[in-house]
């Protein structure tokens, strides 16, 4: 169904931005990177920053955008010149490898966006993702009558013997 890729941003705050994307046309591993890395400065201009530190998992792009490797192949040369126009939006930006195991978010987006089919121009709002450490049931009991905890009557129990009145 098609191949996907997916970004982060996350704020200095710590607040998470994904994005995801299904490409629906032929390319490589590398262009593949680069889309990614389009679609992550295009999303942060759209936010108006202005200083970036980029992550990515794709050793070659990473080091090709800090101007480190050669980049030979036609395909590749006009995402750089592409890439290489939006950077004038920034006043800072650097390029840094992360291992893939630390890129786990970026990876699961990717995934997402290939496991189903959407027409032109639809478009998913924001997935909220939420960490859940208790059922929801616990969080629905409503306060005692005699205002103790909920367990109360059952410490009291355990202490003396003997039911609540």
């Amino acid at each position: 169904m098609g191949h996907g890729i997916g970004v982060v941003l996350i704020s200095p705050e710590g607040n998470y931005y994904p994005c995801t994307a299904r490409l629906d046309f032929n390319y490589t591993n590398n262009i593949a990177e680069y889309e990614a890395c389009v679609m992550r400065l295009q999303m942060t201009i759209e936010k108006k920053i202005e200083t970036l530190e980029v992550y990515g998992d794709f050793t070659l792009v990473i080091y090709q955008l800090k101007g480190e490797w050669e980049t030979r192949d036609s395909k590749l040369v006009l995402y750089q010149k592409h890439i290489a126009g939006l950077r004038k939006h920034f006043q800072q930006i650097q390029f840094q490898h992360v291992p893939r195991e630390e890129n786990q978010i970026a990876d699961a987006l990717a995934t997402l966006a290939t496991m189903f089919k959407l027409n032109n121009g639809v478009g998913i709002q924001p997935i909220r993702v939420q960490v859940k450490v208790l059922p929801v049931h616990c969080s629905n009991v409503e306060e005692e009558v005699d205002r103790q905890p909920w367990y109360y009557d059952i410490i009291q129990y355990i202490k003396c013997q003997n039911y609540p009145e």
